[in-house]
């Protein structure tokens, strides 16, 4: 069975994650740094020391082919999908190796937009529809590989 890795630092939608996973029976993990302590009953919890990028290891030394992660960061959807993982985003986003270049330019580029002194456009406010949205997304990925997976593809 997948596991659904949670990048919880910063994530907006780890109850709804949670809420799915359950409904599915799927072991949820959620990965989180000394200063966003998440404790969750039933639901395991790993704690990390700050630093850059500290969670995104730990979370990608757990992932194993099938694995679902639910993230922002579009290097750590990059690195889960180098080692067969699924990626998805708090907007159901789903993270695929047609999609992940194309995203890391862009922030790439967003950042040195950044650093010469101009200004991008931030992330829209969180709606209930966008949580709704992530909802259906993630149920309906989740569906998908518990389908291929009883049907041998993995």
């Amino acid at each position: 069975m997948p596991k659904i890795c949670i990048d919880a630092d910063g994530c907006p939608v780890v109850p709804e994650s949670i809420q799915v996973a359950k409904e599915l029976e799927l072991e949820v993990i959620v990965f989180c740094d000394t200063a966003h302590l998440i404790q969750i009953d039933g639901v395991q919890t790993v704690i990390v020391s700050k630093g850059a990028d500290a969670v995104d290891f730990a979370l990608v030394n757990q992932i194993q082919k099938g694995d679902i992660t639910i993230t922002q960061d579009y290097g750590l959807a990059a690195m889960v999908l180098a080692k067969g993982g699924f990626a998805i985003n708090q907007n159901g986003l789903q993270y695929t190796s047609e999609n992940i270049d194309q995203l890391l330019y862009a922030r790439h580029f967003n950042q040195k937009v950044r650093q010469a002194g101009g200004r991008t456009k931030g992330p829209k406010k969180r709606t209930k529809e966008m949580n709704g949205r992530f909802i259906e997304k993630f149920r309906s990925l989740c569906l998908s590989i518990l389908e291929n997976k009883a049907g041998g593809i993995y």
